[in-house]
């Protein structure tokens, strides 16, 4: 018996959670955009309308207003994102547990034995469709079959609102006669790769010849191929037993270039609070910190380095950044982009070395209990409500 997998897919998530703020933009081009000030004005998200006028996403402000003069802007807040998240993944929880999130606003649902209580896969797709809506007031997309990878094609075919169901019987008809950059796993560069051998839709890949598809593109060519052809037997993952992220980072473009060691100290202090506090939420240490930084003139540099002990304290993340940062950069160098990130994660219980210094031992713990007041303050009155002290007020765009 055929497994029964719906891909759930938001549209225009943040757009549309924006929208619910908002509702006076409800009939008019409006995008979510950060800060031009803070030299962040990157479309985001936008609305159907905008859509409509050649309005893309990771576009620059700049770029979309040229198409769409009169579009209208609102900033992003992700953490009103999240929570409608968590709202949506407990709706999707009411049909099945197996519920598997791919972002934000995308989640794989496996309903083969919950038919029984909610009917055919097609049936409870558009139950969860018309649940999201009345209860949320945000719609999305399903797609409706027996893999994950034509499930997510499925909610992709058809936008928005609707549910498209893919079959063992139907799949060529729908799938095969897509432009092959419509493929799930199947990026511009592998795309265009695969044009100059003449596969130009998704059956052409499918009837192509696997080995042929292997020397062109390796181990990948072998697993879209696959793919093409309806193999895929990845299981969905019960929502209690997602895999464990394997990192945490946060980075940001500054309002102004970092010019001196106290700005970058500034920046490094709140993205390793912001860091520390997401390992905290996922009861998780990291046993090493990765620092990229970007210059004004775009060029990247990537270095890290492991610690003695897992932490999940903003002091250490933040002093272990420096560390890395000036080793490896001249701090008078101006820097337009920093992005910390934990690496190496294990659980927040696992045993450690105790430092042969006792004192050290007392701080990292008081460390920890301090911030996890600081955790309990923010759930209760906001993720503002208390910061460092030496980020309070600056002015390279640390909001």
């Amino acid at each position: 018996m055929d497994r029964v997998i719906l891909h759930c897919d938001m549209n225009g998530f943040f757009a549309s959670v924006e929208l619910l703020d908002y509702p006076q933009l409800k009939d008019k081009p409006m995008a979510v955009c950060g800060s031009p000030e803070n030299r962040h004005g990157i479309i985001l998200a936008k609305n159907e309308i905008a859509k409509k006028y050649g309005v893309v996403t990771a576009e620059t402000l700049w770029q979309a207003r040229k198409k769409c003069p009169d579009l209208q802007v609102v900033p992003p807040h992700h953490d009103k994102y999240k929570h409608y998240s968590r709202m949506i993944n407990d709706i999707y929880l009411r049909f099945t547990d197996m519920v598997e999130p791919f972002s934000v606003d995308e989640s794989w649902l496996d309903v083969t034995a919950s038919r029984q209580l909610f009917g055919t896969g097609r049936e409870i797709a558009d139950t969860i469709r018309q649940t999201v809506k009345k209860e949320l007031g945000l719609t999305l997309s399903a797609g409706v079959s027996f893999n994950k990878i034509f499930a997510k094609m499925g909610s992709d075919y058809k936008k928005p609102d609707a549910t498209t169901v893919i079959t063992r019987e139907n799949f060529m008809n729908i799938l095969w006669p897509l432009d092959i950059r419509e493929m799930f796993f199947v990026g511009k560069a592998t795309a265009d790769k695969l044009n100059e051998y003449g596969i130009r839709t998704i059956g052409e890949l499918a009837l192509a010849d696997r080995q042929m598809v292997m020397a062109m593109l390796g181990r990948q060519g072998g697993v879209i191929h696959d793919y093409a052809n309806g193999l895929d037997t990845t299981p969905v993952l019960r929502f209690d037993q997602l895999e464990k992220v394997k990192s945490i980072g946060n980075g940001t473009t500054f309002r102004r270039n970092l010019q001196e060691e106290k700005d970058i100290r500034t920046a490094v202090t709140g993205l390793s609070d912001t860091v520390a506090a997401r390992l905290r939420s996922h009861k998780m240490k990291a046993f090493g910190v990765k620092v990229d930084i970007k210059d004004p003139d775009l060029k990247v540099i990537s270095r890290q380095q492991q610690l003695d002990n897992p932490a999940n304290i903003t002091d250490i993340i933040a002093d272990t950044a420096m560390s890395i940062i000036r080793k490896s950069w001249k701090m008078r160098d101006p820097i337009r982009m920093l992005t910390i990130t934990a690496i190496n994660l294990c659980d927040e219980n696992q045993a450690q070395q105790l430092s042969l210094f006792a004192d050290e031992n007392v701080l990292a713990e008081k460390g920890e209990k301090v911030e996890r007041a600081m955790d309990d303050i923010r759930k209760k009155f906001g993720t503002d409500a208390i910061k460092f002290g030496s980020v309070i007020g600056n002015d390279i765009g640390l909001d």
